[in-house]
């Protein structure tokens, strides 16, 4: 067994960092429920279908990426590797499309086969918003703006870079698609063999291949924004006066494309150097198409994922949980007395450490290493008065008090 060893791009959360991560939980469930989100759990697994029909055929994350298994019953199953194709499919399967708009914010574990680097892991979390049925630029800017609340709220928005691009309407995104097609097609001997496949059927995801002569090839092609109708330019506009309005800088990144035929108008990344190579921490954009792409009703959504453990890793110092107080029976009478008072103090919320074994010594010492702010000492003494020994542990000071007024003394100290 002591070969035993967590599966590559796994890991445990020792308590340190669940509590950097659940610093970043909650300030996004805190945040997002001021601008009228709730939270929403969707299952950790789907059927493979709803991956695909969302993240296409064609994408790394369906080809090489996804975590996909036959169950017992013969049917393709995969650990979602991001949460909007499964919030989409409850919309669709629930009914829901009767009570928009909707807003949801969830979090959780999601799965990629990929190499683990800084930040990232095989196994990892991340917080998700959606808002469902507002098709107005203004929904942009909400989920935006959220984004950088919370951001604000870690402590790293000023470390991280908020990126803009438009993807225009529907037909501004076939006029820039063929005027793309007609371009990289000059071009299609020297593609990568991934972007040869994907220049017949989703040519947009070339932009964003990682491969260096994709790169250089791509680094001349035609801009979005020069295929963008008035309506489309007149749309963006709004998303980035309404931005400046609110005092959330931005800049603006023609490069910032989403390959998929249901994503529209606006995508942003917020995105840091602070973790290596630049990378976005938070990301999204608009998908008016997407609920029609898995068989639901026309329904505008735009949201954004965030990974958790990178903003962990950029968030100010989590805040220490609260010192304990160490309650020390001396002597077999005093250990039920103990019991019963460490229960008491607990259900007035205070922290208590109640020791299993060992003398007076021994506790003393574990109450020293845990950093308890104070020790409660019962002897058999104390027991006959109906009093405790309360000592101060970073002072030093003792004072013996009625059994009765320890809660209140405590949380007066706290």
């Amino acid at each position: 067994m002591a070969d035993l060893q967590p599966v590559r791009g796994t890991r445990d959360l020792l308590p340190d960092e669940s509590r950097r991560q659940r610093q970043v939980v909650d300030a996004a469930r805190r945040i997002s429920a001021l601008y009228g989100y709730e939270e929403i759990a969707v299952p950790i697994f789907e059927f493979t279908e709803v991956f695909k029909r969302t993240l296409g055929d064609t994408s790394d994350i369906v080809t090489k990426e996804m975590y996909t298994f036959t169950d017992r019953g013969g049917e393709q199953i995969t650990l979602r590797p991001e949460a909007t194709a499964g919030i989409m499919r409850a919309l669709i399967s629930g009914g829901l499309t009767q009570n928009l708009p909707l807003k949801f914010f969830c979090t959780g574990p999601m799965f990629r086969y990929e190499r683990p680097q800084k930040g990232r892991y095989r196994q990892f979390h991340q917080i998700d918003i959606e808002l469902l049925g507002a098709p107005e630029p203004e929904g942009d800017v909400e989920v935006i703006a959220i984004g950088a609340h919370i951001l604000e709220e870690l402590g790293i928005l000023e470390k991280t870079r908020l990126e803009l691009n438009t993807l225009g309407d529907f037909e501004s995104r076939a006029a820039y698609r063929g005027a793309l097609v007609a371009y990289l097609s000059r071009f299609h001997e020297g593609l990568s063999e991934d972007s040869r496949l994907r220049l017949e059927r989703n040519p947009l995801r070339i932009l964003d291949s990682k491969d260096d002569g994709d790169k250089r090839i791509v680094a001349d092609a035609p801009i979005f924004f020069d295929y963008l109708n008035e309506a489309s330019r007149d749309f963006f506009k709004t998303v980035q006066d309404r931005l400046s309005a609110l005092d959330i800088s931005f800049v603006l990144n023609p490069r910032i494309v989403r390959g998929l035929d249901y994503y529209c108008h606006t995508v942003f990344e917020f995105t840091t150097t602070t973790l290596g190579a630049q990378g976005a921490v938070l990301a999204g954009g608009r998908y008016d198409g997407l609920a029609e792409a898995m068989g639901g009703p026309a329904t505008a959504g735009v949201g954004w994922a965030g990974g958790i453990e990178r903003l962990a890793m950029l968030a100010k110092e989590a805040p220490a949980p609260e010192r304990p107080v160490a309650v020390i029976p001396i002597g077999e009478d005093a250990e039920q007395v103990a019991l019963r008072l460490a229960r008491d103090l607990r259900h007035r919320g205070i922290s208590v450490e109640l020791g299993f074994r060992g003398n007076l010594s021994r506790r003393m010492k574990r109450a020293n290493k845990l950093n308890a702010r104070a020790a409660v000492l019962i002897g058999e003494d104390e027991l006959k008065r109906g009093s405790v020994a309360l000592r101060n542990l970073d002072t030093g000071a003792q004072a013996e008090l009625p059994l009765g007024a320890l809660a209140d003394r405590l949380a007066e100290e706290r």
